[in-house]
């Protein structure tokens, strides 16, 4: 039996989440593939000292909030792409993972803890050598190969 691939599809949530989504989707159901949604939520500069001083749990609820938002955009999405491409479309979802620290890093620790064959990641970068080598989040996957890195061009 040939065993099941896994992506592991990051991004920003930004207005273009469904264009990178879907493209993830598509390359989901030809290699009947399993994604991992995935999510960093970038440390902000003093928010970690404010949070520890006033002994708030921010980041637990930060984390609760986001994937609970990245759930209804995910069901309201693939209900919107099933009527265009057909079903599947929320069965080839596997995990959805919200964390925190810089985004690079965290893509490529998640890469490696949900055992994905591979990530897909979104860039808005024209230019020249930013085609090439992508955003700086996109870029730092891709100076740091451990997994195959597939970039998908935005549109701005």
């Amino acid at each position: 039996m040939i065993p099941q691939i896994k992506f592991l599809y990051a991004n920003d949530l930004s207005k273009n989440f469904s264009f990178g989504f879907s493209c993830a989707v598509d390359i989901a159901k030809k290699y009947d593939a399993k994604i991992v949604v995935f999510y960093a939520i970038a440390p902000l500069p003093y928010v970690d000292e404010y949070v520890a001083s006033a002994g708030l749990s921010m980041e637990d609820q930060l984390q609760r909030g986001i994937t609970g938002d990245i759930q209804k955009l995910l069901h309201e999405f693939c209900r919107k792409v099933e009527t265009k491409i057909g079903p599947p479309c929320l069965s080839l979802i596997s995990n959805i993972l919200v964390c925190n620290g810089q985004p690079a890093k965290q893509i490529l620790k998640a890469a490696d803890e949900e055992e994905c064959d591979a990530i897909i990641l979104g860039s808005y970068e024209k230019g020249l050598l930013r085609k090439v080598f992508g955003g700086s989040v996109s870029h730092e996957v891709l100076t740091q190969p451990r997994k195959p890195v597939v970039i998908i061009l935005l549109p701005l």
